[in-house]
């Protein structure tokens, strides 16, 4: 098995897969894959909204003799811009219909309807200063940046769905916690599970809270619960949307798990009956490169990310949230 496609691939059994690239992002791109109908292709994703990633898209398809007017649907695993991102310019070149769960669903028309009446991300520096950015940190945020949220689909899905897609059986597996809507695609009649950004063969997935104390929400155990569940499919082939395809999604999962288990004990270790803000304990963790060496946007995702990991701990009973309405701190309870 190859470490990543050289190119558009015939998988066999009606499936196809297209690398389209993500530019300037350190995942290269996302497989959009192709599965074969009656009524014509469905895609698995559609890539990130960029000239080049649509000429890839298009081309890579056409190595195989798709046109794009030909797609049937798109069935979007979640709403993240690398996997929706083209889904909309699919449809206005051949009246294909965008799924997705309705939880995504609900993000999607509530993030624009936020942009339509704001204009900005604003709502981003308020939660950093929540978290405890220091005022010097914030000085260079933009919140005129980002990306703007993709096209607002036309059908929802819910867990056990059958996906439109005439003559084959592609399940809907709802896997919350890297979105809240985040769906795996089980093809029952080749022995295949579409997993999205869900089970990767060689990363994780960012599991983030935002904004960072909202209530009622567990994305990491959202998350770990979703694993356990995919990981006693016993699915023979999994086909991820980043790198590359493989075998043993039991494997995989467990050892995701277990990564997550270890960023738990890892914060608990920084937790004491002092409080600290999540900003400082974001900053004690480990990650790929230094806090210092951060960009403010990183250490806003890694705040996310810290976030969702103390949330589990806040369920565990191991830390409490401080700082209703103030800045966020955590101490440890047990």
């Amino acid at each position: 098995m190859p470490s990543a496609p050289a190119g558009p691939e015939d998988l066999g059994g009606g499936v196809w897969s297209v690398p389209v690239p993500i530019p300037g992002n350190p995942l290269a791109y996302t497989l959009v894959y192709a599965v074969e109908s009656p009524r014509g292709p469905v895609l698995v994703d559609a890539g990130w909204e960029h000239e080049d990633a649509w000429a890839a898209l298009k081309d890579g398809l056409g190595t195989f003799g798709i046109d794009l007017a030909d797609v049937y649907g798109v069935v979007v695993t979640h709403f993240h811009p690398d996997h929706a991102g083209l889904a909309g310019r699919v449809r206005e070149a051949s009246g294909a219909w965008i799924a997705m769960h309705r939880d995504d669903a609900a993000i999607v028309r509530a993030f624009r309807g936020v942009l339509r009446r704001d204009g900005e991300r604003r709502w981003e520096t308020d939660a950093m200063r929540r978290a405890g950015a220091g005022e010097e940190e914030l000085a260079g945020h933009d919140p005129r940046g980002g990306v703007d949220p993709p096209a607002e689909p036309d059908r929802e899905l819910a867990d056990g769905d059958l996906v439109d897609l005439p003559g084959r059986a592609l399940r809907t597996v709802w896997t919350p916690g890297h979105s809240p809507g985040h769906v795996c695609l089980h093809l029952e009649d080749g022995d295949r599970i579409f997993t999205g950004d869900h089970v990767l063969p060689r990363i994780t997935p960012h599991i983030g809270l935002y904004p960072y104390d909202i209530p009622d929400v567990d994305p990491l155990g959202d998350f770990l619960a979703s694993l356990e569940r995919v990981a006693r499919m016993g699915v023979g082939e999994v086909l991820p949307a980043h790198q590359y395809r493989f075998r043993g999604l039991t494997e995989r999962a467990e050892e995701i798990i277990g990564h997550h288990e270890d960023r738990l004990s890892e914060i608990t270790g920084l937790l004491s009956a002092e409080p600290a803000t999540l900003w400082e304990l974001a900053a004690g963790m480990t990650w790929r490169d230094t806090w210092d060496a951060m960009p403010l946007t990183s250490r806003r995702m890694a705040a996310g990310e810290a976030a969702a990991h103390l949330r589990a701990l806040e369920r565990r009973g191991v830390a409490r949230r401080e700082g209703n309405g103030g800045t966020l701190s955590f101490v440890r309870t047990a």
